[in-house]
């Protein structure tokens, strides 16, 4: 953007000070009223950025603008106007002059601020945040890089641009194996970690942390691996402060843990009791306390920075992030296969300005700039996936892999990782056929370039039998999986967590296969092995659990199902919150096997319990939720009570027919179960017309020997027994019989 631009014909943008993944902030000369400003804007999108990722940037800008604009408190960065100019939107804010915590402590050499200084920012902001907190607001995304310390020593909170309105703050964000959708892991409390509703006590946790590393140096959990950070968050005690600074008075050890507490009810009741007692502190006496000494004799040992974490965080990462400058991690020769160097197909980002004109590849260097914004969409596109937006993320994944293609080439890795995530949002969007020929592609790629046994290469294969089994080409997945089976085990080890779930994905396709005790088997010898390496209660092992059950399940042995599903469900409540999705399907579960087992009492009583969870978690209409509710009618139904089946059917179909389509399968299992209903209840012509109903849009859906077809046309035939039309049932029979025959012969 020039230098000379007139933004609404007021404010003349000076120089850039300061640029991010969101916009860029410009030191501006308020004409009108003839005073210095800074300007936020959106970084100019072209005709060639993709309109989704234009449309999620500028809604969250709109929303930061409207919530910053609200506040006026001098711990807080006042906001003079926000507009749209030219196709650019901006906001303008006071010009501060001062420095952020982050980079006062990056002037600092990473060492810790005085503690004076310490406590007057902790008072500031929780003044700052009282206020904020007051007016509904939380911010969110507390951390170093968003509190502003001016020259004349005032404190300002920065940057709302992920900040939420009370009454909205309904929104959560998902956190998932491959990281987080908002906010920064150092700072973020533990129920957002756990995807769960966040208040202003949010807000106190990451105040903790900012506090706790300005007064030590270091974030409380202090790793590199992102997913034991915020495991550390969840599960870990901090250390107490002073055992890093032993400086730091005793008031402030205390408020800081109190701040760190897990649960929010444990944490101060809000940032004005927080600002009340640091003031008390500060005012009772001097703020420093002499240093502890280490006891005679033993030599001073400088603290720990790595807190104890439970055993089932090692070696858990959030994925490769993709860069314009790709390199292969270094790994010990027994433990990979392929390439171990740079990316040398014709650009070669930190050589290429040495190299001379003449010798330098036909495709030219593209500017770091244009790397970065790549690299900054391609993370944007993960985050919209994280948080469900499963459409939106294939846009953006789709647009940056052309820009990387044009700019890099069609076999550099990150040209690659982008197509790799259009395949992943695909394949989570139904579209598996789409997705089976990009991630064919992708491991292709992968192979000419790294290696028919890099992990990113097995990762693409791994991929596409998981495609394969989504489409119903279970035999062909099975070829896949073993294949890259043999692969990990020969260049990673048997029981490397990869090699284990691809081992976890074998054996659940071996029970699609319809070889139950082959799965049974080694979805057991996995489980025991994930146990081993990462833990009973990690996540993965929990995952084989509970396909050991299914298995168990599906070879009748439904009592051994009902205690394995049990004991997923308890270990999951316990490592990921009673309302976590995974824990509320093992609980799903469970009603299914006490069902199978007859004690439809208990599943009647277990899926109401199921309903409401459901129903608050994740609201009425979720398709889980339907889910539930339709288990909850058909065991009313076993229990003779099919005047309330037959009511529960009928409105769960209703919204299923709504929310997922009148031709879903849910919807068709839905209105079954609602003949069902009414040939229990004796009016068999209503519920002929229903069956024929399901069995019309399976045959148009599915195909007419399609299985689940036939079972329909059988309920037919049986409807019409019912009525006396025995010779039209007959009939029915026969046609389904000679069209399984068909089926069977065409399967050898």
């Amino acid at each position: 953007m020039a230098d000379t631009r007139l933004i609404q014909g007021r404010y003349r943008l000076l120089d850039l000070i300061g640029r991010g993944g969101m916009g860029e902030v410009w030191r501006a000369h308020d004409e009108s009223l003839g005073r210095k400003v800074a300007v936020k804007c959106l970084k100019p999108v072209g005709p060639q950025h993709d309109q989704s990722f234009t449309r999620v940037l500028r809604e969250r800008f709109r929303r930061e603008a409207r919530v910053a604009a609200a506040l006026q408190h001098r711990g807080v960065t006042v906001v003079h106007d926000f507009g749209e100019h030219d196709g650019v939107l901006y906001l303008v804010m006071e010009l501060l002059d001062g420095r952020n915590l982050s980079q006062l402590l990056e002037d600092n050499k990473a060492h810790p601020l005085d503690v004076t200084d310490v406590v007057d920012i902790a008072e500031q902001v929780a003044w700052a945040l009282s206020y904020t907190h007051e007016q509904g607001i939380v911010h969110r995304d507390l951390k170093p890089a968003n509190i502003m310390r001016l020259t004349d020593g005032t404190v300002k909170i920065c940057d709302f641009g992920i900040a939420r309105l009370g009454h909205d703050i309904g929104f959560t964000s998902r956190l998932t194996g491959t990281g987080i959708a908002m906010g920064t892991p150092h700072y973020m409390s533990p129920e957002q970690i756990s995807g769960v509703e966040v208040d202003h006590r949010s807000d106190l946790y990451s105040l903790g942390c900012v506090l706790y590393e300005i007064a030590t140096g270091v974030p409380p959990f202090d790793l590199d691996d992102a997913w034991a950070v915020l495991v550390g968050h969840r599960d870990t005690q901090p250390e107490p402060p002073r055992t890093h600074r032993p400086e730091l008075p005793g008031f402030f050890d205390r408020i800081v843990l109190d701040l760190l507490a897990k649960t929010p009810e444990e944490r101060p009741s809000d940032a004005k009791a927080l600002a009340h007692r640091l003031t008390a502190a500060r005012t009772s006496g001097p703020v420093g306390v002499p240093a502890l000494r280490p006891p005679a004799g033993r030599p001073e040992q400088p603290p720990s920075r790595a807190p104890r974490l439970p055993s089932w965080t090692r070696g858990m990462t959030t994925g490769h992030k993709a860069s314009g400058t790709w390199s292969l991690p270094h790994t010990p020769p027994d433990h990979s296969a392929g390439l171990t160097g740079e990316w040398t197909t014709g650009v070669d980002l930190r050589r290429a300005a040495a190299v001379p004109a003449a010798l330098k590849p036909e495709r030219p260097t593209p500017p770091p700039e244009v790397l970065a914004v790549l690299n900054s969409r391609h993370n944007a596109g993960l985050s919209l996936g994280r948080l469900g937006r499963w459409n939106e993320a294939g846009e953006v994944h789709r647009a940056v892999a052309a820009e990387r293609e044009h700019a890099l080439g069609p076999d550099h890795p990150d040209t690659l990782a982008s197509r790799y995530e259009v395949g992943f949002t695909l394949s989570r969007t139904g579209r598996a056929a789409d997705a089976l020929r990009e991630f064919g592609a992708v491991a292709e790629g992968r192979e000419r370039t790294m290696g028919p046994d890099h992990p990113e290469t097995l990762a693409a294969r791994q991929e596409t039998a998981y495609v394969l089994g989504q489409l119903g080409r279970h035999f062909e997945a099975h070829q896949v999986y073993a294949a890259v089976l043999a692969s990990r085990e020969r260049t990673i080890g048997a029981e490397h967590p990869d090699t284990l779930r691809c081992r976890h994905n074998l054996a659940f396709n071996l029970s699609r296969l319809g070889r139950l005790e082959d799965s049974y088997r080694m979805a057991h010898e996995v489980a025991t092995a994930r146990a081993r390496v990462l833990g009973a209660t990690h996540p993965d092992t929990l995952v084989t659990r509970y396909e050991v059950a299914y298995a168990l399940g599906q070879l009748g042995r439904w009592a051994e199902a009902l205690q394995t599903y049990r004991e997923v469900a308890q270990a999951r409540a316990q490592a990921l919150g009673p309302d976590h999705p995974d824990t509320l399907a093992a609980r799903y579960e469970v009603g299914i096997s006490l069902g199978r087992l007859g004690r439809s009492a208990e599943a009647l009583e277990l899926y109401r319990a199921l309903v409401d969870d459901r129903t608050r978690v994740q609201g009425p209409a979720d398709p889980e939720t339907l889910r539930a509710r339709h288990g909850l009618g058909v065991n009313l139904g076993r229990l003779a009570r099919w005047e309330e089946a037959l009511a529960e059917a009928r409105d769960v179909c209703a919204i299923r027919e709504r929310v997922l389509g009148p031709d879903h399968p849910d919807t068709l299992v839905s209105r079954r179960e609602v003949a069902v209903g009414l040939g229990w209840l004796g009016r068999w012509a209503d519920a002929l017309t229903v069956y024929r109903q399901v069995a019309e849009a399976r045959e148009r859906v599915l195909g007419a020997d399609h299985p689940d077809a036939l079972a329909s046309r059988n309920d037919e035939a049986h409807c019409l027994e019912q009525l006396g039309r025995g010779a039209e049932a007959v009939e029915l029979y026969r046609r389904v019989a000679a069209l399984r025959q068909q089926r069977g012969a065409q399967g050898h």
